[in-house]
């Protein structure tokens, strides 16, 4: 048998802290029970841009060169052996995370959970896993979802973050008629209230300390009220951290004409101030779902949480998400939610695609949400 001569495409390696260079790789036919994606929208994440940053996210540290992102959608250009429900030419969603699929988290359908996981993009496990800032990608066909026919590639890129809080939403029982409070109204934060409204919610406000990503959340209906925080300087004691956030829950519940509360409080920032206010925003009986990823060691004020039974709730990627956010993001019912991209970037401008995003603004002021990687202009 003939040996398959490589082909070659180019792919944004990151070595280093800002150190992201455009190189040729060689990519192969996929393997067995996987498919080949040329992907032809990604979308940046937080997590991105603190590997470009720091060279790490968190706990996790780049050991060798990697292709980040892993928000992302395509469209199909060769199957392996044994893959039935994808034919070339037909436009889908990568699912990033590669799950066991063997152990009891797996079985019992929380693979979001599996110490086996492998994530695209993410440096937890070594050898790295690629991400999708390449032109063209190799992965198991079982986590790899058609698109709907009404939902576009950018809007398919925001099928993974939107994951996010369809698994929050359903860990903390998002229902019709409930009053949803969202802390930051980033990216995830503006999915957050997107989603609550298509749910059904009767009340979807928002709180941050950035007036201008607030009045971009009230302008396009993603929430009916805002309220803009007060930045003060960090608080000298524990207590006084405390007392500040009980006085700022309690001006943000008499701005909103809420006194006692909401039903649910989805807190998006992982800012210890925020974390701690929300338990004083949930209404008695309320839930908490913490989303946001950033303080590692918080002071909580547990007992106004259990005695006003409070439930404080985490919640870690997803789990069978993708066919419903795939269907939301095709029917219409995330009102206005391609807006949320505000700048598209080629493959080969991918470095400034991620100053942009660290900035928070452009180079004429304008606000910067989601960035979104296309495929080369060449």
């Amino acid at each position: 048998m003939s040996p398959v001569a490589a082909q070659y495409q180019r792919a944004v390696v990151l070595h280093g802290p800002k150190d992201l260079r455009l190189e040729e790789r060689a990519f192969w036919p996929p393997a067995h029970n996987h498919a080949q994606v040329a992907v032809q929208s990604t979308g940046l994440c937080g997590s991105d841009l603190h590997y470009y940053l720091d060279g790490r996210n968190g706990d996790f540290a780049l050991q060798a060169p990697f292709v980040l992102g892993h928000e992302a959608a395509g469209v199909v250009t060769a199957v392996g052996p044994g893959v039935k429900h994808l034919v070339p030419g037909q436009r889908v969603a990568i699912e990033a995370g590669i799950m066991c699929k063997a152990c009891n988290y797996c079985k019992a359908g929380r693979y979001n959970l599996c110490k086996d996981m492998r994530f695209a993009s993410s440096a937890k496990t070594f050898p790295h896993l690629d991400g999708t800032l390449q032109d063209r990608m190799n992965h198991p066909a079982h986590v790899i979802h058609p698109l709907p026919d009404h939902c576009s590639f950018e809007q398919a890129a925001l099928a993974e973050p939107l994951s996010v809080l369809i698994h929050a939403a359903r860990r903390a029982n998002l229902a019709s008629g409930q009053r949803v409070l969202v802390f930051g109204v980033g990216a995830i934060g503006i999915l957050a209230c997107a989603l609550a409204n298509a749910y059904g919610a009767s009340q979807v406000v928002a709180v941050d300390i950035n007036k201008a990503r607030l009045d971009f959340a009230e302008s396009y209906g993603f929430a009916s009220q805002t309220h803009c925080l007060p930045v003060a300087d960090k608080a000298k004691t524990a207590d006084e951290q405390l007392r500040r956030a009980k006085d700022n829950a309690s001006a943000t519940l008499s701005k909103f004409n809420e006194p006692e509360g909401f039903d649910l409080v989805f807190e998006c920032t992982g800012a210890e101030p925020c974390i701690q206010m929300s338990i004083h925003t949930a209404v008695a009986g309320g839930k908490v779902m913490l989303i946001g990823m950033g303080s590692r060691n918080v002071m909580l004020p547990l007992s106004a949480a259990a005695l006003r039974e409070v439930d404080i709730q985490g919640s870690f990627r997803y789990a069978n998400t993708y066919p419903e956010a795939l269907k939301l993001l095709g029917s219409g019912k995330l009102r206005n939610i391609e807006k949320l991209i505000t700048h598209r970037v080629p493959l080969e401008d991918t470095a400034r695609a991620f100053e942009l995003l660290a900035r928070g603004k452009d180079e004429d002021g304008n606000m910067v949400i989601k960035v979104v990687i296309g495929p080369s202009s060449s």
